[in-house]
């Protein structure tokens, strides 16, 4: 019996994701793509890995500079998540419109988004019909700070900066906070804000009474 693609497509839709952008920078100028097959792996060292369609045009882009950036999306990226997603003049000419800066590998961090990772490319593995690219956290981010590891961008050892980077803001400077952009059964989600749990493991130790 023949792979039903189309029912395991179904099957994992159940499995709620955020919605990501990853962008690198190659000779030719710059690349993104819309990614949900995001992860972090390891904690020593700051591992994450993405999955990237081996048909995909920004493939080429991401093993020519050896680098790339996660961009965590807001519920308000929406539009550029769909642009990203396309085979589009937009997006393979003008890069959505997005407006981006650097931050460690010179891959765009994009302006707005909920928070981002910048990794230098440590391995490439065969994932079928993907590329899995294992990453190196060289600095990530969100709000104004952004943290840059040690040997990068002269940090000696792991230092917090302070930017303009309108990271998990509306993007219009006023700081309200926004929630982010989710994936789930093939449509966006908004995260709801009547109900909030800590994880137990997360949450900060309770005070002790005699």
């Amino acid at each position: 019996m023949a792979l039903d693609t189309d029912f395991f497509r179904k099957v994992m839709g159940h499995f709620a994701t955020g919605v990501t952008i990853a962008t690198t920078r190659g000779q030719a100028g710059v690349v993104g793509l819309t990614v949900n097959s995001f992860t972090s792996v390891s904690l020593n060292p700051l591992l994450v890995l993405i999955c990237v369609d081996l048909h995909s045009q920004a493939l080429p882009f991401f093993r020519e500079s050896g680098v790339f950036a996660v961009n965590i999306l807001t519920q308000e990226q929406e539009a550029l998540s769909n642009c990203f997603a396309t085979s589009s003049e937009e997006r393979y000419t003008h890069f959505c419109h997005a407006t981006y800066d650097t931050a460690a590998t010179g891959s765009p961090i994009l302006d707005g988004a909920m928070a981002f990772v910048d990794a230098r490319i440590t391995a490439e593995y065969p994932g079928g019909d993907h590329a899995i690219f294992l990453g190196e956290v060289q600095a990530m981010g969100y709000g104004e700070e952004r943290l840059f590891m040690p040997g990068v961008n002269g940090a000696e050892e792991p230092e917090i900066r302070r930017t303009t980077y309108h990271a998990g803001q509306n993007g219009h400077g006023d700081g309200t906070q926004v929630s982010p952009l989710l994936y789930y059964r093939g449509q966006y989600y908004h995260l709801s804000n009547r109900y909030h749990h800590e994880h137990p493991e997360l949450a900060p130790a309770s005070s002790q009474h005699e």
